[in-house]
């Protein structure tokens, strides 16, 4: 059983499942509210309090212990809301193994969702009528969703509930898959148990320093870790309220998450960098001298690099409105380890360590001033938690890594998941390693890198993602904020590198998403050349070939990571919707639509002495 803290541990000394959890606040805080839900992500609110959260997840729970589903796994498909929350506990009710998804968009394949499908071997899919009805459009073209047995929750009757009984699991029963985003390779079934959880939720309550009191809103995706786990979870483990709303609310119009914190007084909010940057870019003047932020103590960043750039501009954007620096909280986490492994001190500010540009890309870490123009600003995750550790190893030889080299980040402990679901090489391979020189493990490979420094976890990046050109190491997060500072025309958060191979050797490309608002009256070849510059004068590289795409169409995750295998994949197949595009070889031209240049004219201009390559038969 998990170490619940000491807040915790005198009234949940009894509780091994996450459905005696809320069977527990159901018996002893029947009447209070456990979760509001934004409709409009403003002011139309719906609630569900603990009694009636249970009410409902038991009548799903009949439903489907009528069809003998123990043990099935299902697929839940829904709008963020209360009832993907009913649905969800549903499932944990009948003993049933929830698969989170996210319906799809109308008329759109469900390439996705088809494979969610095929690899957990579903058999019953939850949704609601509106859904379904949308869902039943496609049937004809996707054979596999329409021989689902598919149950609208709500049409469920009534009176189903007497049939529930309480199902048979325990601790090490497996709640749900967390299917990976696939931001560097095909969704994975990750396979997360009761104990896994509580672990976990233990973990986020005892780093947040949460209390019954606190008061969490949270916009972030509830069929992806941080949303479901951080967000939903984690306020019924701490029994304190949360206010909910959809991603699609808070991108379409960023003020409102700022509104709710501030006019529910939240303590507990936070999300992945963009958000942060885009709250700083979209929020007026008019709306931010409306928020007072002074309750928000917790403002939690992680799922993605956390740029030092953006905590500065959103610290010194907001504190007129009442927010303070010291609650920003960078955390690190992933679905393999259930959600959190690192994180910092409640109220201290975040740690910054400027290291050498050089030094990096040779897999070392070396101090220094924060002040040149080869520095990076790298943000401290935070330390290792209760019962758990990290090391840092060397990924070809899997020994331990001397204090001041880059390795790849490995963790141990009760929240590391069981494995990946009927993958059992992938398992074996990724959730089982052990050091080669101390024969200690097992360890998680999380496939990121990083360093400890003093305990304290900074990570680089991910090892897949590495771009490595004459020897040197590149981290595609870096190459893209330059791209992203380059010109006003370059959308933010919405551009990737990657490498090819041009006749054996490692070459860089640029794909990065116009600004909508460019895109009738674009200046290409301004937008182009101003890439090229900054990325040969930042990172004394060549791009091979720049993308400029249209708005919206970069491969992202549902969870707005993008996909840098992805993108790579398309580019090779030409398939990405490029607006305009230049490469170094004029023969080597992938889709050139608007941009009237010269190829070698403009790239001897750029790069005097460098000539055209010709171009390998492979890509």
């Amino acid at each position: 059983m998990a170490d619940y803290g000491s807040g915790l541990k005198d009234t949940l000394l009894n509780i091994s499942t996450l459905v005696d959890l809320l069977r527990y606040r159901a018996i002893y805080q029947p009447s209070k509210t456990a979760y509001t839900f934004l409709v409009d992500g403003e002011t139309e609110e719906i609630s569900i309090n603990y009694q009636e959260l249970e009410q409902k997840a038991k009548r799903i729970a009949a439903y489907l212990q009528t069809l003998n589903a123990k043990g099935e796994r299902a697929l839940l498909l829904y709008q963020p809301g209360l009832e993907y929350i009913a649905a969800f506990f549903g499932c944990l009710y009948a003993g049933v193994v929830a698969v989170p998804a996210y319906p799809p968009q109308f008329n759109k394949p469900m390439l996705r969702l088809q494979a969610i499908v095929a690899d957990a071997q579903v058999k019953v899919a939850l949704t609601n009528t509106s859904i379904l009805i949308n869902v039943k459009e496609q049937f004809l073209h996707t054979p596999d969703i329409a021989a689902l047995h598919w149950i609208a929750t709500d049409t469920i009757a009534d009176d189903v509930i007497d049939k529930w009984q309480q199902p048979l699991i325990n601790s090490d029963t497996l709640a749900f898959l967390q299917y990976t985003s696939g931001s560097t390779g095909t969704p994975k079934g990750v396979m997360v148990s009761h104990s896994n959880l509580l672990h976990n939720l233990s973990l986020i309550y005892q780093c947040f320093e949460h209390q019954p009191h606190s008061q969490g809103v949270i916009w972030l995706p509830p069929h992806h870790d941080m949303g479901l786990i951080g967000g939903i979870l984690q306020p019924l483990y701490g029994g304190f309220l949360v206010t909910l709303m959809s991603p699609t609310a808070f991108i379409k119009k960023p003020f409102r998450w700022l509104q709710a914190i501030s006019h529910y007084k939240a303590t507990t909010s936070g999300g992945p960098d963009f958000a942060y940057d885009l709250a700083c870019r979209k929020i007026t003047p008019e709306q931010k001298a409306t928020l007072d932020l002074s309750s928000w103590d917790i403002a939690f960043t992680g799922a993605e690099p956390i740029r030092a750039d953006t905590l500065e501009l959103f610290a010194t954007t907001f504190e007129p409105y009442g927010f303070h620096k010291e609650a920003f909280y960078p955390c690190y986490g992933m679905a393999e380890t259930t959600l959190i492994v690192s994180g910092g001190l409640k109220g201290a500010a975040p740690i910054i360590c400027p290291v050498k540009g050089a030094d990096l890309e040779k897999n070392r870490v070396r101090t220094a001033c924060g002040k040149q123009e080869d520095d990076r600003l790298i943000v401290g995750c935070g330390k290792s938690q209760l019962n758990q550790k990290i090391v840092i190893a060397d990924p070809q030889t899997l020994t331990l890594c001397p204090h001041n080299q880059i390795g790849e980040i490995w963790v141990s402990g009760s929240s590391v998941a069981q494995g990946y679901w009927h993958q059992p090489s992938q398992t074996i391979e990724t959730f089982n390693a052990y050091l080669a020189d101390t024969k200690e493990g097992p360890f998680l490979r999380t496939g990121d890198l990083g360093f400890l420094q003093d305990g304290e976890l900074f990570v680089t990046g991910r090892l897949k993602d590495l771009i490595i050109i004459f020897g040197r190491n590149h981290y595609p997060q870096d190459i893209e904020m330059t791209v992203e500072k380059s010109h006003p025309a370059v959308r933010i958060g919405s551009g990737i590198a990657f490498s090819v191979d041009i006749v054996g050797q490692e070459k860089l490309v640029v794909a990065q998403e116009v600004e909508r608002s460019y895109l009738r009256k674009l200046n290409a070849d301004e937008v182009i050349k101003a890439i090229l510059q900054a990325v040969s004068q930042h990172h004394d590289l060549q791009a091979y070939a720049v993308l400029l795409l249209k708005t919206g169409s970069l491969p992202k995750t549902s969870s707005g990571k993008v996909q840098r295998s992805a993108c790579r994949r398309e580019f090779i197949a030409g398939t990405l919707n490029i607006v305009a595009d230049w490469c170094v070889n004029p023969q080597h031209k992938i889709k050139f639509r608007s941009l009237e240049v010269e190829v070698e004219s403009l790239w001897q201009k750029l790069q005097p002495g460098q000539h055209s390559e010709k171009v390998s038969e492979s890509v």
